[in-house]
């Protein structure tokens, strides 16, 4: 499958930056007026893409809604990120085709797929393939997904999903400690999966300070996934500048250190 236009933009940002961030947005909380704010603080602060998605049920025309509401404030990639088949929406530049590799349930980790890639075909939305893994707590990604969390303590295993899931052609890994999670996934656990993967790694869940993102992007995260921040942060921009502004020092590092990643 060819590589699309948000993916290479992606790829290119990080061969420039070293390091991005993802403002995610949940279209389960449909407050207008706290959206746009969240946005508006997101593109001053400079965040490099939007994912939209939520691990609970979303309608449809809320989602619709937002990716409308998106198009006319940014020009940044718009992504889905879907919890399931029905949140596939049009308007998207391109959509997270993700397997949940430690699922208990088949239906996340090839069923659901076999449901979407119809709707995503007949959309025209970009896929990229992700393997989606889920570490402790997981919170309720974990709990709708029927997964088996991934201890903080088990690297190795986190590492060895990971690399499954590239040698299945997936092109990104996302570990995902929940929305909201007490507790990120743990900065070994991002180093070990490094090492053993050539792709893009993201990290997600719990990251609330840039100090927090900065250990991940040092240990070998090159995308850092915020959401609750955003929707808990008086003000936006200012969380989300310190936050980007730690991301992209710590990536400019890694830039001078040339570490590549497996190429287009």
């Amino acid at each position: 499958m060819r590589v699309g236009r948000v993916e290479r933009y992606l790829h290119q940002r990080l061969e420039r930056t070293g390091a991005l961030h993802f403002t995610l947005l949940d279209p389960e909380h449909k407050e207008e007026d706290k959206i746009r704010t969240i946005i508006d603080g997101a593109e001053k602060a400079g965040t490099d893409a939007y994912l939209i998605g939520g691990s609970l049920g979303v309608v449809q025309s809320v989602a619709v809604h937002m990716v409308k509401l998106l198009r006319s404030m940014t020009t940044k990639p718009i992504i889905l990120f879907p919890g399931n088949a029905d949140a596939v929406t049009h308007m998207a530049d391109a959509i997270f085709f993700h397997s949940l590799l430690n699922s208990r349930n088949p239906y996340w980790i090839s069923g659901v797929q076999a449901l979407g890639a119809p709707i995503v075909r007949e959309l025209k939305i970009e896929p990229i393939p992700m393997a989606y893994i889920i570490m402790e707590p997981g919170g309720t990604a974990s709990f709708m997904g029927d997964a088996k969390p991934i201890p903080n303590e088990k690297p190795d295993i986190a590492a060895a999903y990971a690399m499954a899931g590239q040698y299945m052609g997936m092109r990104i890994i996302y570990l995902e400690a929940g929305s909201g999670a007490k507790t990120p996934v743990n900065p070994r656990v991002v180093e070990i999966v490094r090492k053993a993967v050539e792709v893009p790694i993201i990290v997600g869940g719990g990251i609330r300070s840039a100090s927090e993102a900065k250990k991940r992007v040092r240990a070998g995260a090159d995308i850092i996934v915020t959401g609750t921040l955003t929707e808990q942060a008086t003000d936006v921009e200012k969380a989300l500048t310190s936050m980007i502004k730690a991301i992209k020092s710590e990536g400019k590092k890694r830039l001078k250190g040339s570490r590549g990643l497996l190429k287009l």
